[in-house]
């Protein structure tokens, strides 16, 4: 049986983050993508990566979802998955992950995944950040839940967009245990 993912795009700016995981978890080939992207997120796409970019993220994915559909596969504890990426997040997005709040498909498929007691990252991308945001990160990690903001590292020596890119989407991979060589790994002195 093939690693399920489910990957959802929030719509937070950084389009380009959720395309490069897809671009990375598609190269595996044992695993099985079920994609969501919000109404806000397909706005994202056109703005930052141009009108092909929605196309190329689902053609990526096994399968798409439409966000106003509770009742996909991905919603049921019963759909076994490794887990939950949602990349990038909004604090919206985290908000109503933080409170329980499943008014969405993918805000039910997050829900589902921490109480399943399965991997949920969340590529938190918003800043500066105010108090209830750092308490909402505080309530999904307390929850099971993992908070990945895309903060770049710079011992690798980043030279392009991808490389800052690549080491996020690496360290989500390495998250899951997922061999990769997005970025070159610290190595001391």
């Amino acid at each position: 049986m093939n690693k399920r993912f489910i990957v959802g795009i929030s719509g937070a700016s950084g389009a380009i983050y959720g395309v490069r995981l897809l671009e990375a978890l598609r190269a595996f080939d044992e695993i099985e993508l079920h994609l969501i992207i919000s109404k806000a997120a397909s706005y994202i796409f056109e703005n930052e990566l141009g009108a092909s970019a929605l196309d190329k993220a689902q053609g990526l994915a096994h399968r798409c979802y439409d966000n106003d559909v509770l009742a996909a596969p991905i919603a049921s504890g019963s759909f076994r998955t490794e887990g939950m990426i949602i990349a990038p997040c909004s604090v919206k997005t985290l908000a109503a992950i933080a409170h329980g709040y499943g008014d969405t498909l993918m805000m039910r498929a997050a829900d589902v995944v921490l109480k399943e007691r399965r991997k949920l990252v969340l590529v938190v991308r918003e800043t500066p950040l105010h108090l209830e945001h750092i308490e909402n990160m505080a309530r999904v990690t307390r929850m099971g839940g993992v908070i990945l903001p895309p903060v770049p590292a710079f011992y690798h020596k980043p030279r392009t967009i991808d490389d800052i890119v690549n080491h996020t989407v690496g360290k989500v991979l390495d998250l899951f245990n997922l061999s990769h060589f997005l970025y070159e790994r610290w190595g001391g002195g």
